[in-house]
Order: structure tokens, then sequence, then C-alpha cells
């Protein structure tokens, strides 16, 4: 499951949050959104060697004739431009969300590979609203967080079922009093 539940004792990466999150202590709540990632790397190279092992089968067949060689780059352009693709797509699920809870401030920070500084969002916890839209969002059950002004949407590459399940934990959280 990509909602994983961070050791709240545990010290926050560096440069993970912002001077006043590290004046408070450890949150009470600490989660990680990550998307799901179904190839790993070893079923990458297979994918990759299969792939250009099933694409080079027909230039078997033309090996040693004229017409091998003007048909080699096309075939070598493809099995590169699939690599290319998927290395694309694998980077952009480096992405994460980092959703930290304290009894007097809720802190939701978005890293996305290509850009150098995080996204954030801070609420007083009284004042925030988890509010899930099953229609008329970008996604099925399409999740935001409002407080402090601002409306912010929450792990949009989660399946809905996964936002369901993170609204209501995120509601259960929110309500419980200060310890």
């Amino acid at each position: 499951m990509p909602i994983h539940q961070e050791n709240p004792e545990a010290p926050a990466p560096p440069g993970a949050s912002s001077p006043e999150a590290a004046k408070r202590g450890a949150p009470r709540l600490r989660l990680r959104l990550t998307p799901y990632k179904s190839l790993t790397p070893e079923g990458f190279v297979w994918f990759i060697g299969l792939t250009a092992a099933l694409i080079s089968v027909p230039l078997l067949s033309i090996l040693g004739t004229s017409v091998f060689w003007p048909l080699l780059p096309f075939i070598v352009a493809a099995v590169w431009a699939i690599w290319a693709a998927l290395k694309r797509s694998w980077r952009d699920t480096d992405l994460f969300e980092e959703v930290s809870l304290w009894d007097d401030m809720i802190r939701v920070e978005r890293h996305e590979p290509r850009r150098a500084a995080p996204l954030e969002w801070e609420a007083n916890p009284y004042w925030v609203r988890a509010a899930l839209h099953t229609k008329g969002g970008p996604v099925p059950n399409y999740l935001t967080l409002s407080g402090g002004g601002r409306e912010v949407e929450l792990g949009a590459f989660l399946t809905p079922v996964e936002r369901v399940e993170l609204k209501n934990w995120l509601e259960r959280e929110l309500r419980q009093s200060p310890a």
C-alpha cells in the first residue's frame, strides 16, 4: 500500500520540514504517500531485454542481406524509445507527499522529481476539513484538505479506495483531542 505511517519519534529527513515544524518536536502522525510502482528494476531489465530480443527476431531472416543495415537503425530506435519512455515514467513516479500532524499544526509537503523545492501547505488542524469529491474532480474520489485560507489536493496518485481510506484516517486523527 502506498500510504506509509512513519515513526513519529524518528527525526525528519534533512530539509523536509520548516524551522517552525522543527521547533514543535516530533509530530504525532507522519504519513508518506507514494504512487504504486509495479515495475521493479529487475523487471525493467527483463522487459527491455525481451523486447529487444523479440523485435530483433525478424532481423534474423535478413541477416547478411543488403536490407539488414537500413532496418537496423529503426529497430535500435524503437528499443531506445521504449527504454526512454519507461525511464521517464519511472522518474515521474518518484514524487511523494508527506503529511505531518502536530496538536497545533498540520503540514503537507509535495516533493516532485522536477521541482527543486517541495510545495508546502500548513494550517491549524482544528480548522482543517477533509473533503472527498466523488464527482467533478480530476480523478474519482478527489481528496482535498481545506484550511488556512487554502484548499490543497492530497494523494491524486492513489487509487479511489485508498483516497477514501486516507480521508477516514485523517478525519479520525484531526478530531482526536490533543494529548
